[in-house]
């Protein structure tokens, strides 16, 4: 019979809900879950919980969102007051002390969506696509001061398909982590240490990398466009009109980069082309290339950029 554990679960965004789930329906008892504050959103601006609040609630769990760890020492006796076996940490957002690290008795367990080191940072289900990396996975790590640089407990690894967005590979590392997390907590490994040597970073994504750069080889764009679906998302301008492109595939071409050449809606790059087979306009439906020509005069010299 597995040994039931007192555990906190720490996370925000949807990548760490089947962790939630997985770990309460494993029979652990989790005394606190941890997640970013409500935030503004929607059309009134009404608080809304993130992803991993709301899983809290449904679950009838105790939810702490307080917006800093660092020098908060009501929360720190708080954490340090459930005398937990372990934390679970998940895409939290925020940094965790040494004091909070150091207080549950397994210490702090984190799911890592990458095989590290290869990709340590914020954004590391994005960086193994745009890498053209041909497989990324789940590792658990144990946590120290260091981002990311912690022993690493469990590793396995996921194929990175061909057609494959950061949206389809965030699903189904999700609920690796989740699988792996239940087994590491039944079953501890031995730590290994990590090659440092081997190590890249994913820096946390913004607005501005989704602008295409179609001086680039279309390869290296089209992995970009699926590495930032859905966000930030791959955008272009066609004159004054913002495009964002869903889907592409590489073609061969040889033209100044960003001319529109013949054969559907094809973009010169800077090594071969791009047919983009959908796309949506500012403000309006995503829809495929075809239906996009057949309701859109292209300008004479039609150019992105």
């Amino acid at each position: 019979m597995q040994t039931q554990l007192k555990l906190a679960v720490m996370g925000s965004p949807d990548f760490a809900v089947p962790a939630l789930k997985t770990l309460v329906a494993a029979g652990h008892e989790v005394a606190a879950v941890y997640a970013q504050p409500p935030k503004p959103a929607g059309r009134g601006q009404k608080e809304q919980p993130c992803p991993v609040h709301a899983a809290a609630l449904e679950l009838g769990l105790n939810v702490r969102t307080p917006s800093k760890l660092r020098k908060n020492e009501e929360e720190l006796e708080y954490f340090c007051s459930l005398n937990l076996d372990a934390a679970v940490v998940a895409a939290y957002g925020l940094i965790l002390p040494q004091e909070f690290l150091d207080a549950p008795k397994r210490g702090c367990l984190n799911i890592h969506g990458s095989l590290l080191p290869r990709w340590r940072g914020a954004a590391p289900i994005q960086a193994a696509i745009a890498a053209g990396d041909v497989e990324t996975g789940i590792t658990i790590m144990q946590m120290e001061a260091g981002l990311d640089t912690g022993p690493m407990l469990r590793r396995e690894a996921l194929p990175i398909r061909a057609e494959d967005t950061s949206a389809d590979l965030h699903d189904r590392l999700a609920e690796l982590g989740a699988k792996l997390i239940v087994q590491e907590l039944a079953h501890p490994s031995a730590p290994v240490a990590q090659n440092d040597a081997l190590s890249n970073y994913a820096p946390k994504l913004s607005r501005e990398d989704a602008r295409l750069d179609f001086r680039l080889p279309a390869a290296v764009l089209e992995r970009r466009i699926r590495a930032f679906y859905p966000w930030p998302g791959a955008l272009s301008l066609l004159g004054d009109v913002v495009i964002k492109i869903l889907a592409a595939e590489v073609v061969q071409g040889d033209a100044i980069p960003g001319t529109l050449l013949q054969g559907g809606l094809t973009i010169a790059c800077g090594e071969g082309a791009l047919r983009v087979t959908r796309l949506q306009r500012a403000g309006k439906a995503a829809m495929s290339a075809e239906d996009f020509l057949r309701g859109y005069k292209l300008p004479e010299g039609a150019r992105f950029y």
